[in-house]
């Protein structure tokens, strides 16, 4: 794919999103960085300028789009913009915090996805990238609301890419790791759900598991390189990692079954409780 046009980022005020949008217009894209409160990317512009790159910054909520108009002339939309709230056990997960949660992760993501389709066929065909996460590949224990919603999105993708193949449209998932976000720093606290009776050592064993994974992190900018690198590569397949550690669990997920996959994982969490 050729660098041109308009590329629009959803939830770009910090983390992935702040990281792919500068990255999108060093490669020479027009972008568009969104985000629900402008005031949040404090220093995007003048990082931007500083680059030479033509970044605009622009108010979206995805929960709100019928408020927004995908911009003419748009060729790559990533679809960014996510929510992670307390990680509880599905038993004591309020469904208040499933609803908010496929509000913003799968709801809003496809109201503007959907938006966006008839700008980006009007243009001649460009890519629609789906930021979800490779722990959709593992059995995490306490992820259940996050999982669950990312899981949505990787087979919303797989439609997505038969239904638009036919107009131009690529369809490409990036499943990140370990990358340095502030979403990343939080997952590293004790799990809510072990405050909960019968979970506490299975807390303990989540926590230190995500402790060690903290320790492979990758700065945002160098996932950005790999995630544009994917939305221009013809060839890239439907799934794509963007980190050492999102390799190696696509590469395993990949070669493997389900059940191979997830035996390993369970007994890394089993408990006596």
């Amino acid at each position: 794919m050729e660098p041109k046009g308009t590329a629009l980022v959803t939830g770009a005020s910090r983390g992935i999103g702040r990281a792919t949008a500068l990255e999108l217009g060093l490669r020479g894209f027009d972008v568009v960085a969104t985000m629900r409160n402008v005031e949040d990317g404090e220093g995007l512009a003048q990082e931007a300028d500083r680059a030479g790159v033509m970044l605009e910054i622009a108010k979206l909520d995805i929960t709100a789009a019928d408020t927004w108009a995908a911009p003419d002339g748009l060729r790559v939309l990533v679809n960014n913009a996510a929510i992670e709230l307390d990680n509880n056990c599905v038993e004591h997960t309020a469904m208040e915090d499933w609803r908010t949660t496929f509000e913003t992760n799968v709801f809003g993501l496809i109201d503007v996805t959907r938006r966006a389709i008839p700008s980006i066929r009007r243009s001649g065909g460009g890519v629609i990238c789906n930021i979800t996460s490779c722990s959709t590949l593992v059995p995490m224990p306490f992820f259940g609301v996050y999982r669950a919603s990312k899981a949505a999105i990787s087979a919303l993708g797989e439609t997505l890419r038969s239904e638009l193949a036919g107009f131009g449209i690529r369809v490409v998932e990036i499943m990140p790791g370990a990358i340095e976000t502030d979403m990343l720093a939080r997952s590293q606290l004790l799990p809510e759900g072990a405050a909960n009776p019968g979970y506490a050592e299975l807390g303990e064993r989540v926590r230190a598991n995500r402790a060690l994974a903290a320790e492979l992190t990758t700065p945002a900018r160098d996932a950005a390189r790999e995630i544009v690198d994917a939305i221009l590569d013809e060839a890239a397949p439907l799934r794509n990692p963007c980190d050492p550690m999102g390799s190696g669990l696509l590469a395993s997920w990949r070669a493997t079954s389900d059940e191979e996959m997830m035996q390993p994982m369970l007994a890394l969490f089993a408990t006596d409780d």
